[in-house]
């Protein structure tokens, strides 16, 4: 039997539907990383702070949180080829608005509008491996999907800082109409349904309350580095948030057919694997928000040199995930995991300790190392979390990672550039403010990185990817 499953090939149609569902998520990463090297520019022609110019990747990955969540519902009711064709043409849509938009109100406007597409495609990915790739190809696979949306932070500030150089920042959109097209086609082409469609009503109790918890929080969040915690657009609207997580969780212990079957965090060591998969997707967001803008504001340099300094490092973590997932197909989930978390840690301790006094070279140096413990790590986590569940529960598993990766990475953003915004407030030239506010941001996501180690420790099995192949 298990020479059978050894033996057993990806269909290449499997492997288009993949890159097809892929390509999406890399305009929409491309678009988020490419964007916060623009920063700058987009605060100074459209008059708005720091706070508010985050908004453009924190509104995204917001209605990305609200729209993932209702992904299993969506793939039970809906088939996949039409869900697909819907993300694609919302993401289209979204991209137009954003080119043309002549209010920061438009751009953000444009940039929910791709968020509904890629909550909507998201999943799709990662729900065509669980179905029609074998476990022992499966740890590949998903390698091969965390480096089709690695690609993009790996190429997105130099693509972002040279676009924004040469061309202007809104031909970071435009620039992607050919790729959206390229996936449309193919998905239409390759994507095939494979589960029976059902009859699933949608809870539209669950769905409000999922809107109340992602807004409250990522509000709350926001606006820490501008007003007092006991404030209403702070404290106020994290009780709201917090409100509503405990009601979607009780709603969703109480009906036949919840949206998203959350009693699957409690299977077996699922649930260190989702802490440690949020946190991680947390820290990597805010180190693409501080390193871009630490590079520009602290170092003097131009949006093009800091797209160049986190290019290899991200460049090396892109290239490390196949590879990685191999390993784990091979020798098991512990060590590719914990190795590579572990060196995440050391550095980030590192960028803690010089923060304020980063030359581009230290940069450069420490973010290969810091990377490289994402490529060994990320796309593992999320892998061997999934193998911890039936084949019945994985659809709502996928729904909770991915909804988490999304909120994390709003989260993430929020809370550093909330950090880096307080500092800025204060009495001094900006790229000291600046500095200072970094080494404060990097603190808390060394606090948040030792957590998650701690959590992997208890959770990985020496061996569980190894017995299920």
């Amino acid at each position: 039997m298990q020479a059978t499953t050894k033996t057993q090939k990806i269909d290449p149609k499997v492997i288009a539907a993949v890159i097809a569902t892929g390509l999406m998520s890399f305009c929409g990463v491309i678009v988020e990383t490419s964007m916060n090297v623009t920063f700058p520019t987009l605060m100074k022609q459209f008059n708005v702070t720091t706070s508010t110019v985050q908004w453009m990747t924190t509104g995204y990955l917001l209605t990305v949180a609200i729209i993932v969540p209702l992904s299993a519902t969506l793939k039970r009711r809906f088939k996949t080829k039409s869900l697909f064709i819907t993300a694609n043409l919302l993401f289209m849509a979204g991209v137009l608005i954003d080119a043309t938009a002549p209010a920061f109100s438009l751009l953000l406007f444009g940039r929910i509008i791709q968020g509904l597409g890629t909550g909507i495609a998201l999943p799709l990915m990662f729900n065509i491996i669980l179905e029609q790739v074998p476990i022992s190809k499966r740890g590949l696979m998903m390698g091969v999907d965390t480096l089709i949306t690695a690609v993009a932070p790996a190429i997105g500030p130099t693509f972002g800082g040279i676009v924004a150089n040469v061309l202007g920042w809104r031909f970071v959109f435009i620039i992607l109409w050919p790729l959206l097209l390229i996936s449309l086609v193919i998905g239409m082409l390759t994507i095939s349904q494979k589960s029976a469609i059902q009859k699933v009503r949608l809870d539209g109790i669950s769905v409000v309350l999922i809107m109340v918890t992602f807004i409250g929080l990522i509000v709350g969040f926001s606006n820490i580095g501008n007003g007092h915690f006991l404030s209403l657009s702070v404290g106020g609207a994290l009780l709201i948030g917090v409100l509503g997580v405990i009601g979607l969780v009780y709603r969703s212990m109480h009906i036949t057919d919840p949206v998203i079957d959350l009693r699957v965090i409690t299977t077996g060591r699922f649930g260190g694997h989702v802490l440690a998969f949020f946190l991680l997707q947390l820290i990597s967001l805010g180190m693409s928000f501080l390193l871009p803008n630490y590079i520009q504001l602290v170092n003097g340099s131009t949006s093009t040199i800091a797209g160049l300094v986190v290019l290899p490092g991200a460049a090396l973590g892109a290239a490390l995930a196949p590879i990685s997932g191999r390993i784990l197909d091979n020798f098991g989930a512990r060590k590719p995991i914990l190795l590579g978390c572990g060196l995440v840690l050391v550095c980030l301790v590192i960028f803690t300790i010089v923060a304020q006094n980063m030359s581009n070279v230290v940069i450069i140096s420490v973010y290969l190392g810091y990377m490289f413990g994402i490529g060994l790590s990320f796309g593992n986590i999320m892998t061997s979390g999934l193998a911890e569940l039936s084949a019945q529960q994985q659809s709502d598993g996928n729904a909770v990672l991915n909804t988490l990766q999304q909120f994390a990475g709003a989260t993430g953003t929020s809370i550093v550039s909330a950090i880096v915004a307080a500092s800025q407030s204060g009495q001094g030239s900006q790229a000291q403010l600046t500095a200072v506010g970094t080494q404060h941001a990097l603190m808390a996501l060394t606090l948040a990185m030792v957590v998650a180690v701690i959590a992997l420790f208890r959770s990985v099995r020496v061996s569980k990817m190894q017995t299920v192949n």
